[in-house]
């Protein structure tokens, strides 16, 4: 039974103590019960030829388990020192085809034929060959070909035999399809009612028809909401004629919207790339700095607007400029958030856009009527002009009520265009709220003062 590890400096010590004196036997044993994953974790918190070593001395089929946890840096490390050879052998043949795929996706064209030609599983060879054909972000970059199947004109009995024999090259059994001659997807066959039935019953008359399934070509955000709203383990792929073709898995659902969130996030702090923490210092640099420049470049214009403006006179409008912007700001962000966030959730669908408009221009209305009226008692208590406090009011609440709109409106048109919608939740709408915020507020002033 696999323990459950807590990976602690003291342990990670004692692995390195270990390795720097060649306990082989030792550390087979201690590695001997530890869940894969957790060995990957302890591989990434060691040095290279520390992880590199455990990696080596792993019995074959938990290196194959430990190699598919592992980042992707660490991971194409290692498998840049085996040979294609070794790769098929010791790796391939180990995992179940959607596993075997993303490896063999890290490699290079000309290693990744070489790797398919020592597979000597025909059954294997056919089923990664077929999924590397598809789109890594479908439903069908994303499933396994491994599933069990039974024909509707199976009697219990037959049902049972081929059960047998097809559970001999899968890991795990999630469910039972039931299909016809043609490999049509017609339902699930319960294991409680295959016991309790007689030998001679023909399956068809115990198909459990009430089935959701996913078309191959289906987007893998897709696959996530429906595995998300029905509760699903294992959701059936099929073609467009519902052939079935493989099944998903919710582990492999997890690691996409885990990555998607990860990606959504650095995009909404303005890192344009997909980086990790152990990244070199150029590939950081490259991914942040994009939106640093334009942060920048919208400082400029915004200390370009405030020349145009007569401050000189008006000096006390600048005492206001930092809670004009980090209103507009803020409130641009949340409205964007709420929009990103329905949109990832296919809650938002275009009928109801209007409606969101709508109930964000009321949103904001009602949250600028409030900070306006705050702010107008607050100014005239700290003795600044009654001419001043209302400007600043009136600039608040005008600004708060664009921002929701605007920040509402930005995603929506960036989702049209095909364009990832977390980019409105970063720096792109603070700066360019903080800009359109002053001109609204010294637009205000110009007038007023």
């Amino acid at each position: 039974m696999l323990k459950k590890l807590e990976i602690t400096s003291k342990f990670l010590k004692q692995v390195s103590t270990l390795i720097k004196s060649r306990e082989q036997a030792a550390i087979i044993k201690i590695f001997l019960e530890i869940h894969p994953a957790d060995i990957a974790e302890i591989i990434e918190n060691l040095n290279d030829d520390e992880g590199q070593y455990i990696f080596e001395i792993l019995e074959s089929q938990k290196s194959a388990d430990t190699i598919i946890e592992l980042e992707d840096e660490i991971r194409d490390n290692f498998l840049s020192e085996l040979s294609p050879k070794e790769i098929a052998e010791d790796l391939i043949e180990k995992l179940e085809s959607d596993d075997a795929v993303d490896i063999i996706s890290d490699l290079s064209e000309d290693k990744k034929n070489k790797v398919l030609t020592y597979i000597e599983d025909k059954s294997q060879y056919n089923n990664i060959t077929d999924l590397l054909s598809y789109d890594t972000n479908t439903a069908g970059g994303l499933m396994a070909k491994e599933l069990i199947k039974v024909n509707e004109n199976w009697s219990t009995v037959e049902c049972l035999a081929e059960m047998r024999k097809q559970a001999k090259r899968i890991k795990k059994v999630h469910t039972i399809y039931i299909i016809d001659n043609n490999n049509i997807l017609l339902g699930l066959l319960s294991l409680r009612n295959l016991l309790v039935s007689e030998k001679s019953t023909p399956i068809k008359s115990i198909i459990k028809k009430d089935i959701i399934s996913v078309k191959s070509y289906e987007k893998k955000e897709v696959v996530a909401n429906i595995m998300n709203k029905y509760d699903l383990v294992v959701l059936p792929v099929v073609d467009k004629n519902n052939k079935l073709l493989g099944r998903i898995t919710i582990d492999d659902v997890i690691d996409y919207v885990k990555e998607d969130a990860e990606k959504d996030y650095q995009m909404a702090s303005g890192i344009s790339e997909d980086i990790e923490s152990n990244d070199n210092i150029f590939e950081l640099t490259r991914a942040r700095l994009p939106w640093l420049i334009i942060g920048m470049v919208g400082g400029i214009l915004g200390a370009k607007i405030i020349g145009v403006f007569d401050l000189e006179n008006n000096f006390e409008l600048a005492f206001f400029i930092p809670l004009i912007a980090a209103m507009g700001g803020n409130v641009g962000v949340q409205s964007a958030a709420i929009v990103v966030q329905g949109l990832a959730n296919n809650n938002l669908q275009s009928n109801n856009i209007s409606n969101k408009l709508i109930r964000e221009f009321g949103v904001g209305l009602l949250n600028g009527i409030i900070c306006s009226i705050i702010i107008l008692f607050v100014t005239i208590i700290l003795g600044f002009s009654f001419a001043l406090s209302i400007t600043v009011s009136i600039s608040l609440l005008s600004v708060i009520i664009f921002a929701a709109i605007f920040g509402t409106f930005i995603p929506l048109i960036l989702n049209k265009n095909n364009i990832d919608p977390a980019l409105a939740t970063g720096p792109f709408i603070t700066t360019v709220n903080d800009i359109l915020g002053l001109i609204i507020y010294f637009s205000i002033g110009q007038a007023i003062l």
